[in-house]
């Protein structure tokens, strides 16, 4: 645990959350249920799962089966758990309160890499292709079924939906693009437009806050820009290492962010001004 300074409050401020070293290179997710807790994966070792707590004390919640790897975590509505398995090929189901683990969706996918959640529970997976730079995306259904919404893309990595559940937001990590997709009716998705494109580092995790604004880690910068679904920069946030990979919100008020960071392999946090958009839909439950 580390303890919390007297800025704590003062927002945009980094400070380390998780002692260095805690998790492995491989510490992603995050996502935090409707108690505070932060979910993320590779704690100790490969393939668990961490439960942390809000003061940093952090345990093995799961061990995931056979050879499955955890990158990206969502929870839904009935608040079960979404984990995405890049060995494996699968977005795995958890159920908290039993612990139990079963394979929701499979499909022949390059991994995948994050999720992303609408209002409907409707699940969309970003799917980087890293050798070959390439990138799709795949929207699963509440059922389970899966189906390639977005294909001749860039190395697709964070993925979101905006507060209205009417545009998909994904970045390309390689390209350093920032896209969105109408969403239409049925889920499928409409014709890219680009938002923007930065001239330099990579792109990892991204969220929105309930105004709609973007949060995106800038892998191998070390930091989370703050910019508009049009594309302007509000904030730039120090995260105290240079390769944060993902982020969400938390906190009793949903102005906490949890960045997972690789340099330190630990949790960071800071706070912000406006609530998570994950968070604002819990409270709404």
């Amino acid at each position: 645990m580390i303890g919390a300074g007297a800025a704590e409050d003062t927002p945009y401020v980094a400070r380390p959350l998780t002692r260095t070293g805690e998790f492995t290179k491989g510490i992603e997710g995050p996502s935090c249920d409707r108690e505070g807790n932060i979910y993320v994966v590779n704690f100790g070792v490969e393939q668990t799962i961490a439960k942390v707590r809000p003061d940093g004390r952090g345990e093995v919640f799961v061990s995931l089966p056979g050879k499955s790897v955890g990158n990206g975590i969502v929870f839904d509505s009935r608040e079960r758990m979404f984990v995405a398995d890049y060995v494996g090929h699968n977005v795995l189901r958890i159920d908290p309160k039993t612990r139990s683990i079963e394979v929701f969706a499979h499909a022949e996918m390059h991994q995948p890499n994050d999720l992303a959640i609408a209002p409907d529970d409707t699940l969309y997976a970003s799917d980087p292709d890293w050798p070959g730079g390439g990138g799709q995306v795949w929207k699963i259904s509440t059922s389970g079924k899966v189906e390639r919404v977005a294909a001749d893309m860039g190395t697709t990595n964070g993925i979101e939906i905006s507060p209205d559940g009417k545009w998909l937001y994904v970045n390309e990590s390689v390209q350093r693009n920032i896209w969105k997709f109408p969403i239409r009716v049925d889920g499928t998705l409409g014709q890219k437009q680009l938002i923007k494109q930065f001239p330099d580092y990579g792109f990892d995790g991204m969220r929105c806050d309930e105004d709609g604004n973007l949060y995106i880690t800038r892998h191998g910068k070390g930091t989370v820009v703050i910019m508009t679904p049009g594309g302007q920069v509000l904030h730039e946030v120090d995260v105290l290492g240079k390769s944060p990979t993902n982020l969400c919100f938390g906190g009793p008020d949903g102005k906490t962010i949890y960045v997972t960071e690789v340099e330190h392999t630990r949790l960071v946090t800071f706070r912000v001004e406006t609530p998570g958009l994950a968070w604002r839909r819990r409270q709404a439950k």
